[in-house]
Order: C-alpha cells, then sequence, then structure tokens
C-alpha cells in the first residue's frame, strides 16, 4: 500500500473520449501513485480499455487532463509515455509473428542496436522471463508465430518489464492472465507483488476477480464509461465487486450445475486419441454432452481440437466423428474474426449454404440471423452492418459463439474462449452453453478457468500430449485437477 506522501506517477481529470456518437468516456478522474497496484474492473465496454490507452498514450482525449509528476502533458503521445516510465500490454497482443522473440524485445529497446545487439536482447529477455516464470521452455530464437498463445502472452508480459535506457515506473496489464494456467498465471502475480513492493506502479485489469481482489491495494469500477466506485481492495469482497459492476451474483456451484446437459442418448459424436497417445484413454462425448478439456497450458488440448475440426472434413488417423462442428477460438485476433468484414458477416461465414439466393448471398438473411442472435447473446453495438472491430473483446467473442450457434454445427469445440471476457457474459454464454447441450449440441470445452469446468459433465486431464485423467463431475475439484497436470499416469 503507497505511503500517503507517494508521488502521483500520471492523473487524469475529467477525461473523455468520444468515437463519434459513442462516449467511451466520460469525465473520468483516475489517478496511480507510486508504489501502487490498483485493480480496475467493469463489464466489457466499461471504458476501462480507453482509459488504460488515454495513459499509455496511444489515445488522445476528447477533452481533459493529464499530468504526469508535476507536469501537465499538452501533447500526449505513446513516445511521451515510454520516456515517462509508462508501459502497457494491452489484451490483444502486438508482437510481430513473423519475428523472432529477442527480435521483437529490440523493437522495444532502440539502445540494443550496432555488433551483437541480438546477444543483449536475448540476454535481455530471457532473463526477465526466468524472473517472472521460472521454468519457462521459450527461447528468445523462437519465432513468436510458433508459439502457443499462452507463450506469447508471457513474452509480452516480460517485453514490457526489461529495462534498457529508459525508465519504467508504471505498467498496465489488461487481462494478463487470461491465456495462462493457474500455476503460470500465479509465477505471473507474485512478480506483480515484488514490483510493487520495489516501489513500483501498476494497473492490472482482470475479469477474474478473485486476482483482483487478492492482489491489488486499491480498486476501480467502472460502468458506462465512468467511475462508479473506487476504493481499498480490503474494502470490497466479491459480492459488493460484482454489485458494483451491476450484474448478478453467479449461483453456487451445486445450483449452477444442475442440469447442466441433458442424460447422454447414447450416440456417440466423437471419439479420438491425443496424438501422443499410442495407447489407453480415449476421449468420447456423446450427443448432448458438455466434455471439459483441462491441465496445463500447451499439453495438447488445442492440437486435440483442431484434430477434431479437421477430422470433420476429412479422415483423420486416430479421430472419429459423427457431426458436423464448428469451432470457437479463443486466439480472436488470429484464429476468429475477419476485421475487414462486418459484425453481420463475420456471424454469417458459417452459415453460407442457408444464407444462399441463387449464387449470391442474401443480405437479407444475412441480416436476419444475425440480429437474431445480438437479441439472444446480447451483442451491445447500434448496427450489425459495424465493422466487427467496432466491438469490444467481449462482444467480438459473442459474435464468435454466434457464428457457431447459429450453424448447423452438432458440435462445438471451445478453445478457451472465454479469456478476457467479463463474468455477465460470461454468465449469459454459460446458461446458452447449457441450453444447447440439452437440445442436443455436444461441446468440447478446453479452459484455463477452473471454475469454467464446473459446467461439464466430465474432464479429461491432459499433460504432454496425453490424457491422464477422466474425471466426473462428482470427481472435480481444483486439487484433483493440478495434481493430474502433473502426472504421467493417473
Amino acid at each position: 500500500m503507497p505511503a500517503e506522501t507517494s508521488r502521483t506517477i500520471i492523473k487524469l481529470d475529467g477525461a473523455e473520449k468520444h468515437f463519434g456518437a459513442v462516449r467511451a468516456l466520460d469525465g473520468v478522474d483516475f489517478a496511480v501513485a507510486e508504489g501502487e497496484c490498483i485493480g480496475l474492473v467493469g463489464h466489457n465496454g466499461a471504458g476501462k480499455s480507453t482509459l488504460m490507452h488515454m495513459v499509455a498514450g496511444t489515445l488522445s482525449l476528447s477533452s481533459g487532463s493529464i499530468t504526469i509528476g508535476d507536469t501537465v502533458e499538452e501533447a500526449y503521445s505513446i513516445l511521451r509515455a515510454r520516456q515517462r516510465g509508462i508501459r502497457c500490454v494491452f489484451q490483444e497482443l502486438s508482437l510481430c509473428p513473423n519475428l523472432s522473440v529477442a527480435e521483437n524485445t529490440r523493437i522495444s529497446h532502440a539502445s540494443l542496436h550496432g555488433f551483437g545487439w541480438r546477444r543483449r536482447a536475448a540476454s535481455l529477455i530471457s532473463g526477465k522471463l526466468d524472473e517472472i516464470f521460472p521454468g519457462h521452455d521459450i527461447s528468445a530464437a523462437d519465432v513468436v508465430s510458433d508459439l502457443s498463445i499462452g507463450r506469447r502472452q508471457m513474452v509480452e508480459i516480460a517485453r514490457a518489464f526489461t529495462v534498457t535506457d529508459e525508465p519504467l515506473d508504471l505498467v498496465i496489464l489488461d487481462e494478463p492472465t487470461s491465456s495462462l494456467d493457474a500455476q503460470t498465471a500465479g509465477q505471473l502475480l507474485a512478480f506483480v507483488r515484488r514490483f510493487v513492493a520495489a516501489g513500483k506502479s501498476c494497473i492490472l485489469i482482470s475479469h477474474i476477480l478473485g486476482e483482483v481482489i487478492e492482489n491489488t491495494d486499491r480498486i476501480v469500477v467502472m460502468r458506462d464509461g465512468k467511475v462508479v466506485v473506487a476504493d481499498a481492495a480490503g474494502s470490497f469482497d466479491r459480492a459488493r465487486l460484482v454489485a458494483a459492476m451491476g450484474s448478478v451474483e453467479p449461483r453456487q456451484k451445486a445450483e449452477a450445475t444442475i442440469g447442466t446437459a441433458r442424460a447422454a442418448s447414447g450416440i456417440e459424436r466423437v471419439r479420438a486419441r491425443p496424438g501422443r497417445q499410442t495407447n489407453g484413454e480415449e476421449l468420447v462425448a456423446r450427443e448432448g454432452e458438455i466434455i471439459g478439456l483441462a491441465g496445463l497450458a500447451g499439453h495438447g488440448q488445442t492440437d486435440l481440437l483442431l484434430a477434431v475440426y479437421r477430422a470433420a472434413q476429412r479422415r483423420t488417423a486416430g479421430v472419429t466423428v459423427s457431426a458436423p462442428v464448428a469451432l470457437v477460438a479463443g486466439d480472436r485476433q488470429s484464429d476468429g474474426v475477419f476485421p475487414q468484414w462486418s459484425i453481420a458477416a463475420n456471424i454469417g461465414i458459417r452459415s453460407l449454404s442457408r444464407l444462399r439466393n441463387g449464387l449470391l448471398i442474401s443480405p437479407r438473411r444475412e441480416s436476419e440471423l444475425a440480429q437474431s442472435w445480438q437479441k439472444k447473446i446480447k451483442i451491445r453495438t447500434p448496427d450489425m452492418n459495424n465493422n466487427i472491430l467496432s466491438l469490444s473483446g467481449g462482444n467480438q467473442q459473442k459474435a464468435l459463439f454466434a457464428r457457431a450457434l447459429g450453424s448447423d454445427a452438432k458440435i462445438v469445440l471451445m478453445d478457451d474462449p472465454m479469456r478476457g471476457v467479463d463474468i455477465g457474459t460470461k454468465l449469459e454464454v454459460y446458461d446458452l452453453v447449457r441450453e444447447e447441450a440439452r437440445n442436443g449440441r455436444t461441446f468440447l470445452w478446453y479452459t484455463t478457468e477452473t471454475d469454467e469446468l464446473d459446467n461439464c459433465d466430465h474432464v479429461y486431464v491432459f499433460h504432454n500430449g496425453r490424457i491422464v485423467a477422466n474425471l466426473a463431475r462428482s470427481e472435480l475439484t481444483e486439487e484433483r485437477i493440478i495434481h493430474s497436470s502433473f502426472s504421467e499416469a493417473s
């Protein structure tokens, strides 16, 4: 907790930001003190990311002022922010996929030049990765496109904390654990606490409310572009925080799982053996089941989902699929949205055969499909013909769910799709998944959030590309999952 006399790192007074008729920020006052970790929470579209763009200098204010130290900034920019020791890790990662980890580090540090710069950059990023994520298996020579999304997130975070000739006083972390498993997320949060204890500052944006309550000094709650509550973290419990955000407290586990899926009909939809598994446990999913995939990130869960997706289109060794398949990607920017298309077109792309009028796509049918799912899944936009990137991250993810659920797919593959999504949206999607399962859809759901597994009928735990445990819902505990995640067999 910062002392009362701590200097102010940055202060925004009356901050407003308008995008046409949309007021993303509406007179926000916000300040960060030296040696303080602030938790910033609110539903998708509440204004959190826009506010952080203001702090990071990547967007300019429509009105209001920014003060750093004792200086009112007249022409604040990302360059000025870096000069004053302010950095940001945004939810949508910014690494260049065709470059190595070391080369991406060089982009952030102009002082790394001349003979031997590659070796110095590699040493800088490797040292920070070792400090934040001990036991990682990332090489500075790895090409970013070859890394899983979780490892890319680790690199982006580590890069933000590297220091050469510019100061480092404040780091903004926007959903930093969204693609990390529990162990790696714990390593990061422990490092953040050490960083703040050393007199530095951090802003932590997370939809995992326990992370915010347990790891911050002060919590700021935003709703509809305004700060609605700001108080010491110790004054919040989960119920107060959820109430401040303006949503309903999640039901207890026992209640949430009642009627998750109808009793399995016995019709087998998927049978799959992970690529590294030559014998032993197979994944079996039947009509109306919700099957969870768990374990440490990068241990074969996504590979199996992709193998199932491919098997729906052509014969694949070790995988049998008996119905059409749709995929809800977790890495929406790389694998999910078509960034140049409208929201409606992004939703309709999986249902082209239904939308055709002769040889062409019917704009009317496309619009009707999009509008029906806008109402059903509550996509927040004034016009479904707007570009998909006009939506907040959570609403983009809703569009991906609408694409899958609005299609003819009887099997829906979910590759950690709820990362960075607010609790209200999650509850809506959980209810929708359970409803669709009762109607006979089958779900294969990989998630890094243990709580989400409560929605599943049973859970397969992965380790080193193999299934090491098959847990019924009655056996499902965090301790059992963690224990199995480190086991070669169960």
